[in-house]
């Protein structure tokens, strides 16, 4: 479960790579400066504006869903990008 934007910024670098996309190919893709997103997955500007941060998950092909948050796991080595985000079809 990602619970800061410093979180959300690395399972967005986590998926750009995947997707085999430069920094500044998403940005433009995203309509966003390559140093605004830089700073938002590095976690450097956490106090990101909601729309860009929509506007790159758009151009990733992911939407942001709400849910309850699940009782903590002991023990266990859970991925934190698992299950977050939903593909877009």
């Amino acid at each position: 479960m990602l619970t800061t934007v410093r979180d959300l910024g690395a399972a967005v670098r986590h998926r750009r790579r995947e997707a085999r996309l430069t920094q500044a190919m998403l940005a433009q893709r995203a309509g966003v400066s390559r140093q605004w997103l830089s700073g938002f997955e590095s976690g450097k500007n956490p106090a990101v504006e909601l729309g860009k941060v929509l506007d790159v998950l758009t151009a990733l092909d992911l939407a942001l869903e709400l849910v309850s948050a699940p009782p903590p796991e002991t023990g266990t080595d859970v991925d934190p990008f698992a299950g977050f985000f939903a593909e877009r079809t």
